[in-house]
């Protein structure tokens, strides 16, 4: 029964392959990571009705919008982990690419439990690890979330392209489907909606509809990182503590 069973399978995933005139390697037809059932679920679906799975979107395949800025810098449309420009998606400490429950020092990554015993991304010997310092001034790429989460075509912004943003653009406080954020229109008059996210600390979520408060890849002084805060009335730039959880809003590296 177990050898049949077999036998069906691979028939199955030579027939769709024929079908189809798609190649799947090693039979994923759903393309989930593995061949299992729901492999030949998905080939006896397409035999019976005639639907296929869809093929699946690469992680540099996401929207952006060229705000003629004077770097040419091109700037996504949603954040990381959001689907639609409103959408908050992932709070994230500077440095990790994954969201948690609690934000603070003992959970931060690139520490051993305290701002004074940073293991990366550290200038002063007064705020290292026994001492540690490096050299390093941006995240390196495996710790951007941009570039993790949407792949090699996408940085988190460098604090000079968020005030690049600001700079160059006309902001305006309003509304989008309920979520409350700065719309900015860029020199040629495109633009991209910033939601008013707020930030996660110590397991609480502050300033919901208030702030727009977005990370850059960029390292300030001490335990500090550099961030883009717009208010409805105004924005403030910040040196900030780098276990918080903020926004991401990517940016577009250029191909050339």
């Amino acid at each position: 029964m177990k050898k049949f069973s077999s036998l069906l399978v691979v028939l199955l995933l030579m027939l769709a392959s024929f079908t189809a005139g798609v190649e799947y390697q090693r039979g994923d037809v759903d393309q989930n990571g593995q061949v299992g059932i729901s492999d030949v679920t998905c080939l006896i679906d397409y035999l019976l009705n005639g639907t296929w799975p869809d093929e699946p979107v690469s992680p540099d395949e996401h929207e952006y919008v060229d705000l003629g800025l004077p770097s040419g810098t091109l700037w996504a449309t949603c954040n990381v982990g959001a689907n639609v420009p409103e959408e908050y998606g992932y709070y994230l400490a500077w440095g990790e690419t994954e969201p948690k429950e609690e934000y603070d020092w003992t959970t931060y990554k690139w520490c051993n439990g305290s701002k004074s015993t940073l293991t990366k991304y550290c200038s002063y010997s007064d705020f290292g690890y026994n001492g540690y310092t490096d050299d390093k001034t941006e995240l390196d790429p495996e710790d951007d979330a941009a570039y993790v989460h949407w792949g090699s075509s996408w940085r988190m912004p460098t604090y000079s392209q968020l005030i690049e943003l600001y700079d160059n653009c006309t902001k305006t406080w309003t509304t989008l489907n309920g979520v409350n954020g700065s719309l900015l229109t860029g020199p040629n008059g495109n633009t991209i909606f910033l939601p008013a996210a707020g930030t996660r600390h110590d397991g609480i979520l502050g300033g919901e509809g208030l702030a727009a408060d977005y990370w850059s890849r960029t390292h300030g002084n001490g335990a500090g990182a550099y961030l883009m805060c717009i208010f409805s009335d105004d924005v403030s730039w910040f040196n900030y503590e780098r276990y918080y959880g903020f926004t991401v809003r990517p940016v577009r590296v250029s191909q050339n």
